[in-house]
């Protein structure tokens, strides 16, 4: 491990240079500071200075002091305009790019007006491309505060699938970047956290705590490792820089009784201050549901979040997050569950504790220094009556506890910007989980002469199932067989813990050279689990602008390992291939998984079409040994992590982006990928449906993506209107007519199966069909005609789908003593669509999107 280097990293650079007064800031944003001047040399008191990209939306405003001094804390990293003005003085505007932690200082000098030409500002103008080799997609909060709500819990995943180009959306707040499934790292104001933060395994921070989003798809920083395909930089709200104390109370309801509030409240100071957030919300549409109408699907989430700030001098600050939150959701049904009385619950408990220190040593050279403790703890609870659960009762009592340190040094001096780090950290898992099978027909021995699976009492093993009149079930998995409380079995009983230790070392430098921005990174990662592997990953980046007509053209390539989920990693390790479906417990020596180890190519452009409109494309290409998924446990939020052999997934991401134009901006993404997937598989425990050997299409691929964000603000008057297309994920579990029979009733109508004027209910199904095809198919699956389905090249796919949501409300309805009143109304889905994220996915089980909702939203602010 590299726990020595950690701490000398850390001692010498708090033994460097002099200290020089300097501000400090987030280690994955910058900061912009300096002095506004007159011709004389003179400071200028009070004069406005606005930081602005009018295609992110991205606007802040300060004031000079009385040494004319001013400052931007937390910007994201990227280009924007930025404006000095005041009374008697022409305005002075600059085009600054911010790609370093290193604080920028700048000094503005205004002329006379009346013995100098005023300058024009084009405040409606977007802003140069920059100039960096990474694809990224900032979030501002004023876009964060009019998107629409989402079902608890679901803040963060929200805004990352509705405002990156390639990610494919999932349900319950799962979602895909870039052809991969949750191969995102999350950094919280210099905190990576690379396990699962969906509310199914964990609780991300409050959506209303969130400042800022930086999405980075293509070249990642050698500064991170874990999982690539996307890296979510967050930066949180702080009362850093603001006066006085300040707040705001947010309660809302809204449809299947879901009620809930958020507040915050802000206690402001130039040296001194505290952020907090609280929110809190029970729905009875907590998880997506197997059916369109939802059962047995109350939840509620709360969460609490604070960041202190505390900054003695200019060059010494400190800062502390702390989150703790508590998620309790039953699990929903389907009316078959509903009718046995199938009553399973889960409960996830998280805490996280994330100090921050940093030191400034001049105007080239600082230090960071994160260290974290987090942990998870889920329990997944079983029917009082273990036979009320179908087809199998279950339980787990799991904890994932991680904690670490990382030091970044940053120097940005002679044209380079360079970073020196190292990581290290430890995650602690410990897992008991229990399994038995209560549905004699899930696993049936036999099968009668038309194939249906029968109860055969007294039948234990296939060669028996002659003795009853019927033949061996084809499909019957022997793994299976110990833990069927149908047929003697007993409960299937796990409990296992191990740690997992990681460390790295890590360089990245961006520099200029030959007319090119370069971006040159390497990282030695060590990790030591149930494996133990050492691995070099070379980063390298490069963009150039075309002088003439201003085109940004970049290109990367990154060599990455991705280290297995975390999340049931020990059970997962010990089933081999095929799952414990296909083994029998401990009868084989199963391979522990293994990393994934990842070559990724990257090219792309950015352009700005006239003085309006931004567009952003890239085009990928990752191929991966030993490429990770989940095994979902039939439709529960129960997980295990399993590998393939490899992968290859290529595609493309393009956004168009507007500034305001008479108050109103567009922002629209477009994504397609092919994901390919290629066995044998290993790990896991029951699968859905039929494993792959060969060649296919995971369920990560999706053709075509969109989504368009078209909103309109007049003052305080403000509407957004959003389209999500989505052309369907592979849907594999039914690639023909016989699939389509073998369904149950239920199976059948969530899919809307029909033969020619017949279709499939809850109370009558279809068990034969001599219709021709088109004439009987699935309204909500899209299956190939006869003779064409492929895994490869012509998979089944849930079928397209069109969902419109509309937002809009007024942020000063009216100023009382108490407050500044605001009001908001939103609809999602309005037109009610009834449509499938996923059908009987072994990575991701059968879910709905949300029918119609609507909610209304008072606020007041202080």
């Amino acid at each position: 491990m590299f726990r020595p280097a950690l701490i000398a990293a850390v001692c010498l650079c708090l033994c460097l240079c002099p200290l020089h007064p300097l501000w400090a800031q987030s280690t994955n944003a910058g900061t912009i500071q300096g002095t506004v001047l007159d011709p004389s040399g003179a400071a200028i008191a009070h004069a406005q200075v606005v930081l602005s990209n009018p295609i992110r939306q991205f606007t802040r405003t300060v004031t000079t002091n009385a040494r004319g001094a001013f400052a931007f804390p937390n910007v994201p990293f990227d280009s924007y305009s930025l404006l000095a003005r005041a009374p008697r003085f022409s305005p002075a505007l600059r085009s600054i790019s911010v790609q370093s932690a290193v604080p920028m200082g700048l000094e503005l000098k205004l002329s006379l007006a009346a013995t100098s030409t005023t300058v024009s500002v084009e405040a409606a103008s977007a802003t140069a491309p920059t100039v960096t080799a990474n694809a990224h997609t900032n979030v501002d909060r004023s876009l964060i505060a009019e998107l629409p709500p989402t079902s608890p819990g679901n803040g963060l995943a929200s805004l990352i699938t509705l405002s990156s180009p390639s990610v494919a959306a999932d349900s319950n707040g799962m979602f895909h970047p870039l052809g991969d499934h949750a191969q995102q790292t999350i950094v919280v104001d210099g905190q990576p956290i690379s396990d699962q933060q969906s509310k199914l395994f964990s609780t991300s921070i409050p959506e209303n705590a969130i400042e800022s989003l930086d999405l980075i798809t293509a070249a990642p920083s050698a500064e991170y490792g874990d999982k690539t395909a996307m890296i979510v930089e967050a930066t949180t709200r702080s009362g850093l820089g603001t006066a006085g104390i300040h707040g705001s109370f947010n309660p809302y309801y809204g449809s299947f009784g879901t009620v809930g509030e958020d507040a915050s409240l802000t206690l402001g100071g130039s040296r001194m201050a505290d952020f907090i957030a609280l929110d809190a919300a029970r729905s009875g549409r907590f998880l997506d549901s197997p059916e369109f109408t939802p059962l047995h699907d109350i939840g509620n989430n709360s969460n609490f979040f604070d960041r202190f700030d505390l900054q003695p001098n200019a060059s010494n600050s400190f800062h502390l997050d702390l989150d703790a939150a508590r998620n309790w959701f039953q699990i929903p049904n389907t009316f078959d569950q509903a009718a046995s009385g199938q009553d399973q619950r889960q409960q996830v408990k998280s805490i996280n504790v994330s100090p921050s220190y940093q030191h400034i040593f001049s105007a080239s050279a600082l230090i960071t220094v994160n260290p974290w403790f987090r942990r998870d703890h889920v329990n997944y609870y079983p029917s009082a009556n273990p036979f009320a659960d179908q087809p199998a009762t279950l339980s787990q009592n799991r904890y994932l506890t991680n904690w670490g340190a990382k030091a970044d040094l940053d120097l940005s001096t002679h044209g380079n910007n360079l970073i020196l780090g190292t990581q290290d950290m430890q995650t602690r898992l410990s897992e008991a989980f229990q399994l038995g099978l209560t549905s004699p027909l899930f696993n049936a021995v036999c099968v009668d002469a038309s194939g249906n699976p029968v109860t055969a009492p007294g039948v234990s093993h296939p060669q028996n199932c002659a003795s009853a009149g019927d033949t061996p079930n084809p499909g019957f998995m022997p793994g299976l067989l110990p833990y069927d409380l149908t047929r003697n079995g007993a409960l299937f009983n796990f409990q296992g813990s191990h740690n997992i230790n990681e460390a790295a070392l890590y360089a990245e430098d961006a520099v200029d050279w030959a007319g090119v921005h370069w971006s040159l990174g390497l990282r030695a990662n060590r990790y030591a689990g149930l494996v133990n592997y050492t691995a070099i990953q070379p980063r390298l980046g490069g963009a150039y602008r075309l002088a003439w007509t201003g085109t940004v053209l970049r290109a990367s390539y990154s060599r990455s390992d991705e280290s297995p989920y975390n999340e049931n990693l020990l059970l997962s390790s010990t089933t081999g291939a095929g799952g414990l479906a296909t083994n029998v417990f401990g009868a084989i020596a199963a391979t522990p998984l293994q990393p994934g180890r990842r070559n990724d190519f990257d090219t792309g452009l950015q352009q700005n079409l006239g003085r309006y409109v931004q567009v952003d494309g890239d085009y990928f290409w990752k191929f991966t040994r030993n490429a990770f998924d989940f095994d979902t446990l039939f439709n529960t939020p129960i997980t295990f992590p399993i590998t393939w052999d490899r992968s290859k997934i290529d595609g493309f991401g393009l956004r168009v982006s507007t500034v305001a134009v008479h108050g109103f901006t567009l922002n629209s993404t477009f994504g397609h990928t092919r994901a390919r997937f290629f066995g044998p598989e290993n790990g896991g425990i029951i699968f859905n449906s039929p494993l792959n050997t060969g060649a296919f299409r995971i369920d990560h691929d999706q053709e075509f993506q969109q989504t368009t964000n078209l909103s309109y603000r007049h003052g305080t008057l403000w509407t957004m209107l959003t389209w999500r297309y989505d052309s369907g994920l592979v849907a594999g579990a039914v690639p023909d007519l016989a699939s389509l029979l073998a369904l149950n009733a239920d199976q059948q109508q969530t899919i809307g199966f029909y033969c020619g004027s017949q279709a499939a209910t809850l109370n009558k199904p279809i068990t034969s069909c001599s219709a021709p095809y088109p004439q009987w198919g699935a309204t909500r699956v899209a299956i190939p005609a006869p003779g064409t389905e492929n895994d490869d090249t012509n998979p089944p796919r849930i079928a397209p789908r069109n969902l419109l949501d509309l937002g809009f409300g007024d942020d000063a309805l009216r100023h009382t003593e108490f407050g500044v009143l605001s009001a908001r109304l939103s609809v999602t889905n309005i037109t009610n669509t009834g449509a499938l994220y996923n059908f009987l996915s072994t990575f991701s089980g059968t879910h709905f999107v949300q029918p119609r909702a609507v909610q209304l939203r008072l606020g007041v602010s202080f």
